[in-house]
């Protein structure tokens, strides 16, 4: 998905849309991701230039801002790009705080299937934003031949925002025979996929392999 900068007409509808997604998708979790998802929105409404696309903070105000202190504010920091809500635009050097950009393309594909719980009025907006550059035309493909292959290509075509924002950094360490050892990027992401996305991951599996794994998540070193 191209990169999304909201400004313009109607950019203040779609900001408020996109909070609203934050939101929702952090009351849907659990608990890690709603602490974060609040965070984030915090920064986002009281710090973020959307001319500019951009936030520049230092460890110190985003730790006030969060009421927390500043060892907690760097890991969430670190959540928060390695989640992919965040990209750090600038690095922060000495006399100079680091500057983040909000991933817009990574909020829509955060929890569609919460979308409905807003409204249908929400439920189309969001999608209308996210499909036209996701759908694909019918047509008959190839699944490639190693099954690994099969099971994120089948994943991609299922939902190719999604796809890129949880599955794309997926490596397949391991098969034993009856389980798939998945290297993931972060346990922000593991817990994410193992509470919203492993019923769509373990689909994938089954129609790859034979006989079906069963998918365990973990952690790059």
């Amino acid at each position: 998905m191209r990169h999304m900068r909201l400004t313009g007409a109607g950019a203040g509808a779609e900001k408020y849309d996109l909070l609203t997604a934050l939101a929702v998708a952090g009351l849907a979790s659990g608990t890690s991701l709603q602490v974060s998802m609040l965070r984030l929105i915090a920064l986002v409404t009281a710090r973020y230039n959307w001319i500019l696309d951009e936030v520049s903070i230092g460890q110190r105000e985003m730790a006030a801002l969060w009421s927390v202190d500043e060892r907690t504010a760097k890991r969430e920091t670190r959540r928060l790009t390695e989640g992919g809500f965040l990209e750090v635009k600038r690095r922060g050097v000495r006399g100079r705080v680091a500057t983040y950009r909000l991933c817009i393309e990574r909020i829509y594909a955060l929890a569609p299937e919460t979308w409905s719980r807003v409204g249908p009025d929400f439920h189309g907006r969001m999608a209308g934003r996210v499909l036209p550059s996701s759908a694909a035309p019918n047509k008959v493909t190839q699944l490639p031949p190693d099954p690994w292959g099969a099971v994120l290509h089948r994943l991609r075509e299922g939902n190719e925002p999604r796809f890129a924002a949880w599955f794309a950094r997926m490596r397949l360490v391991r098969d034993t025979g009856d389980s798939l050892v998945i290297e993931v990027p972060s346990s922000f992401v593991q817990s994410y996929i193992a509470t919203h996305l492993m019923t769509d991951l373990q689909r994938a599996v089954d129609g790859s392999f034979v006989p079906a794994r069963r998918c365990l998540l973990m952690v790059a070193n």
